[in-house]
């Protein structure tokens, strides 16, 4: 998500306590839907799933306007959602536009690593969406001779999450920051040593499990992908279209022009990409659209939880570093992870009297609190990769392998069986380095 220059806390425009966390309840329940409708009734899923999630955000939404009066508030979360999807989108039909690929469509380990710790730099120049967006296809069609749901698990870790935490571009939290008065820099500086270290155990880590999976294909299958190739390019006239959307993301007023340049730079994409890479690519509109419709009702619903967390964070007995980061990273897994940081970022500054809406005040947090605030950033982000929902690209990531015929886990065996055992030591390591 794209946030707000200036962006209040998310119990801003509530004149009244913060709800009863029973009103977390449809937020909960669109998340126990998303993990257990697949498994029992992938079918039924695929075909209802706006109608058994999409009414309870209506839920949330109708009590908020009505009797909490918040109707400020709402629109709001109404905003946030536009410049998410804005972006999501725009940034999905652009990259659509571009196809990268080896003539001999079959990908080794190290060119795996390679296209993985690409995507990991560039998370950086254009965000970690952007990123995504442009490589998953490729990488896709490049192991889809023997693609494992581990691929798509590797790719939201190292490029959809980890990767984009050099600059404040590459995650939404670290942009929230940004704009909150965090040095540019500052990120890079404070974050490099952690992103090297992390980045570095996730590729080997893949990089192992990889060359096992490798090494049981067939061998002239294996042959063709040893071979060198050349990458090839097409489409690349859509990164001016990207870099538009990137731009757009600064632009903070009149309201609603950043989503409009967003848009018109899809719609722009659109129409000057050649049929044939839409073709190459299997694009079409369903991943965004089922995107755009569990993420309407994640936003709504997950408004009394944020609201909750928001009037409590200071009252939790969050004094530590160690506290801080797994508290700010398991909350980043579950809820979005933007608002997730703000409101923890506000904590933190609290304890030093400090207000993170003046931003020589977060200036000087960044400064001589620098591992306060190390510690939530990077827990922010990296925590993200915990779930589908931690990070806005990595739903749409598992949307366009399912388009694309391909194995995924669902979203618990994403949690269970492959985020928490192998997120683990990367979390564990960047714990003591944040000490």
């Amino acid at each position: 998500m794209i946030p707000v220059a200036n962006l209040p806390l998310l119990s801003a425009g509530v004149t009244h306590s913060a709800p009863s966390l029973l009103w977390a309840i449809p937020f909960a329940l669109i998340l126990l839907q998303i993990a257990l409708w697949p498994l029992i009734a992938p079918r039924w899923w695929a075909k209802n799933y706006p109608w058994v999630t999409l009414p309870l955000g209506v839920i949330v939404a109708v009590y908020y306007v009505f009797f909490r009066h918040a109707t400020t508030h709402m629109l709001h979360t109404g905003h946030e959602y536009l410049s998410f999807i804005a972006l999501i989108g725009s940034l999905f039909v652009v990259s659509g536009g571009i196809h990268v690929g080896l003539p001999g469509g079959k990908f080794s380990p190290k060119q795996n690593i390679v296209l993985l710790a690409i995507g990991a730099v560039i998370a950086n120049i254009f965000g970690t969406t952007g990123a995504s967006m442009i490589l998953i296809r490729p990488f896709i069609r490049g192991n889809q001779w023997r693609f494992s749901k581990y691929h798509i698990v590797f790719f939201i870790f190292i490029v959809s999450n980890c990767g984009g935490a050099l600059t404040p571009i590459g995650d939404p939290p670290l942009f929230l920051g940004y704009l909150r008065g965090v040095p540019f820099f500052w990120v890079l500086t404070a974050l490099w040593y952690k992103w090297l270290v992390g980045i570095a155990i996730l590729l080997a880590t893949f990089f192992i499990i990889d060359q096992r999976n490798f090494r049981k294909q067939n061998e002239a299958d294996k042959q063709v992908a040893l071979q060198p190739n050349a990458i090839v390019f097409d489409g690349l006239q859509n990164l001016f279209f990207i870099f538009m959307i990137l731009a757009a993301a600064f632009v903070t007023e009149p309201i609603l022009l950043r989503e409009g340049l967003m848009i018109a730079a899809a719609v722009g994409s659109y129409l000057t990409t050649k049929k044939e890479i839409h073709t190459q690519n299997n694009f079409n509109f369903h991943p965004i659209q089922e995107v755009a419709i569990l993420f309407a009702a994640i936003f709504a619903a997950m408004v009394p939880a944020l609201d909750w967390l928001s009037a409590n964070a200071a009252s939790l007995g969050i004094t530590t570093a160690s506290q801080f980061y797994w508290i700010t990273g398991g909350l980043s897994a579950v809820l979005d992870n933007a608002p997730t940081y703000l409101n923890f970022l506000s904590a933190g500054m609290g304890l030093f009297d400090l207000n993170v809406g003046d931003k020589a005040d977060v200036m000087r947090f960044a400064l001589e609190h620098a591992d306060m605030l190390r510690t939530i950033s990077i827990s922010a982000v990296f925590f993200g990769a915990m779930t589908y929902i931690g990070n806005g690209p990595n739903f749409m990531c598992k949307a366009i392998a399912e388009h694309e015929k391909v194995a995924t886990p669902s979203f618990i065996e994403y949690t269970g069986k492959y985020a928490i055992p192998l997120l683990a030591p990367v979390l564990i390591v960047t714990y003591f380095l944040v000490r």
